[in-house]
C-alpha cells in the first residue's frame, strides 16, 4: 500500500473529475483518458506518470462557454466582483470589557461547537439520528456522550469504538487536538508575527515550520505537500490538489474574523491571503465569507445580518453566493429547519466524499445553524452539527460567530465547562495552552492590527 498522500490514488482521480465539472472546465477531451487511469493499478508506481499527466492536463483544460457562474481567485477580481450593496456596520470599541468578553465568547464558541461535532465527525443521518433517537437524546441538545446509555444501543451505534470513547464529554475535561482549532491559533499566531501585511509565502513557511505534515489533510495536505517539493502560492493551490474548492480553507477563517473582529472587509482580505495558498474559487470564497461573519458578529445581533456581511465580501455570481441565498431564501419564506435540512441533502449527498466535504454543502449548513438557531448558542450549534455533514467544523464554525455574538457570560456552563478552559493543539509551542489566554491574547492583537 503506497502512502495515501504521496500517491495519487482513484479516489483523487475520481474527485478531480468531480471538481472539473462543477467549476465548469470543459474536459469532454479528456473522458477516455479519465477511464484509462481509473482503471490502472495506482498503487503500482510505474502507473503513477499516467495520473499525475491526467491531473495536469485538467488544470489546462478550457472553462466551458456555457458556465453560468463567475469565480475569479485572483483578490482585486474578486474585489470587483462583490455586490455593491455590503451591510454597513456598527463600530466596535476595541477598548472596552464588551470587546474582551465577546473575544472569550469566541473562542469559547469555538471549542465548544468543535468539540461537539467531534465524536460524531464523518457519521451520516442514519447513524447519528439512530443512535439520539434510541438513546432518548433527540433532538441533540448537550454533547454526545454514553454515560446513562443502554449498552446494547452503544454498540448498535458503535460508540463503543476507542476513538469516539475518547471524545466523549464524560471523558474530557479539555479541547482535544483537532485540526479547526490547530488553524484558528495559527491564524492568530501569523498575525502575532506578521502583522497586518502578512502575505501567501507568510502563511506557507509558517506551516512548514510549526504543523506536522499528518495533522493536515486533503487540499492543505496536498499544498503542504507541494510547499515541500518548492512549489509556491498561488501554484501550490492548484498543482495536482483535486481537492481545492473543499472545506479546508473555510475552517482556517477564524483566527483572521477575530484579529479583524468588526472590520468583515478587513477580515475577508486576510482570509484570501491564507486560502489562497491551498484552494481556489470557492474554496476561498468559503474561508472569505467565514472570516467576514466572525469579524461581523462582533458588531451584528441578526443572524441574516452576519451572513450578508459575509456575501458582501464574495463574488455576487458565485455558486458559494448561489447556495447561500438559497438557505437565505427558505429561511425568509418561513421553511422548518426539517424542511431546510431535507432541502441540503436533497442538493448534496452525505454519502459522496466529495459533497461531504465541499465547501458549499458545509457553507450551506453553517448557515442552517445560525438562522434556524435564533440566537440561541445551544440552538445554533446542535441545529448544525444535527444537520450532519463535516459536523465538527460546522459546529465550531457556528460556535465562532453565536460566541463573538453574545459574549463569554452569555454562554452556559453545560457548553464552557466541559472545556476545563484548556486547549490542545498540534501547533509547536501551543500544544497546551488556556483558552483564555488565547483570547486575551487575540483582543490585544485586534486592537494592534486596527491601529
Amino acid at each position: 500500500m503506497k502512502h495515501p498522500w504521496l500517491y495519487l490514488s482513484k479516489t483523487d482521480i475520481e474527485t478531480e473529475r468531480l471538481q472539473c465539472r462543477e467549476e465548469g472546465r470543459d474536459i469532454s477531451a479528456l473522458e477516455a483518458d479519465f477511464e484509462r487511469v481509473l482503471a490502472l493499478d495506482l498503487e503500482d508506481s510505474t502507473h503513477q506518470g499516467a495520473a499525475q499527466a491526467l491531473l495536469d492536463a485538467t488544470i489546462a483544460a478550457p472553462m466551458r462557454a456555457d458556465f453560468p457562474f463567475h469565480e475569479p481567485s485572483d483578490y482585486a477580481e474578486i474585489l470587483a466582483a462583490r455586490p455593491q450593496n455590503a451591510p454597513v456596520l456598527p463600530p466596535l470599541n476595541l477598548a472596552s470589557a464588551a470587546f474582551e468578553d465577546k473575544m472569550a465568547g469566541a473562542w469559547l464558541g469555538r471549542c465548544a461547537g468543535c468539540l461537539l461535532g467531534k465524536p460524531v465527525e464523518g457519521w451520516r443521518r442514519p447513524r447519528m439520528w439512530g443512535f439520539l433517537q434510541d438513546a432518548e437524546r433527540w433532538p441533540l441538545d448537550n454533547y454526545f456522550g454514553s454515560k446513562g446509555v443502554d449498552p446494547q444501543i452503544v454498540a448498535k451505534h458503535e460508540v463503543d469504538n476507542p476513538w469516539v470513547q475518547g471524545l466523549l464529554a464524560e471523558n474530557l475535561g479539555y479541547m482535544p487536538v483537532d485540526d479547526d482549532t490547530n488553524y484558528t491559533t495559527l491564524g492568530v499566531l501569523i498575525l502575532e508575527k506578521h502583522g497586518r501585511d502578512f502575505t501567501p509565502e507568510d502563511v506557507a513557511n509558517f506551516w512548514l515550520a510549526r504543523v506536522p505534515l499528518l495533522d493536515t489533510c486533503t487540499a492543505e495536505r496536498i499544498a503542504y505537500r507541494n510547499f515541500a517539493l518548492g512549489i509556491a502560492p498561488p501554484a501550490s493551490a492548484t498543482y495536482r490538489n483535486p481537492y481545492r474548492e473543499w472545506i479546508g480553507a473555510q475552517i482556517r477563517a477564524d483566527g483572521f474574523g477575530m484579529g479583524a473582529a468588526g472590520n468583515p472587509e478587513l477580515a475577508a482580505n486576510f482570509a484570501w491571503r491564507d486560502a489562497s495558498i491551498s484552494h481556489v474559487k470557492n474554496g476561498i470564497y468559503g474561508e472569505m465569507w467565514a472570516a467576514a461573519m466572525v469579524a461581523a458578529a462582533f458588531v451584528c445581533d441578526d443572524a441574516a445580518q452576519i451572513i450578508e456581511a459575509g456575501l458582501g465580501q464574495i463574488p455576487k455570481g458565485c455558486r458559494l453566493a448561489r447556495d447561500v441565498r438559497g438557505v437565505l431564501s427558505w429561511h425568509r419564506q418561513g421553511w422548518s429547519y426539517d424542511q431546510a435540512s431535507e432541502k441540503i441533502h436533497a442538493q448534496w449527498d452525505e454519502n459522496n466524499w466529495h459533497d461531504w466535504t465541499h465547501t458549499n454543502s458545509n457553507a450551506s449548513v453553517v448557515a442552517l445553524g445560525l438562522l434556524w438557531g435564533e440566537g440561541d448558542f445551544e440552538n445554533s450549534v446542535c441545529r448544525a452539527v444535527q444537520a450532519c455533514f463535516d459536523t465538527d467544523c460546522n459546529g465550531a464554525t457556528v460556535g465562532s460567530i453565536l460566541g463573538a455574538r453574545l459574549g463569554r457570560a452569555a454562554l452556559p456552563e453545560k457548553w464552557t465547562a466541559p472545556l476545563g478552559n484548556r486547549l490542545k493543539t498540534g501547533v509547536a509551542g501551543y500544544n497546551d495552552v488556556q483558552i483564555s489566554a488565547m483570547a486575551t491574547k487575540t483582543a490585544q492583537l485586534a486592537r494592534d492590527l486596527a491601529r
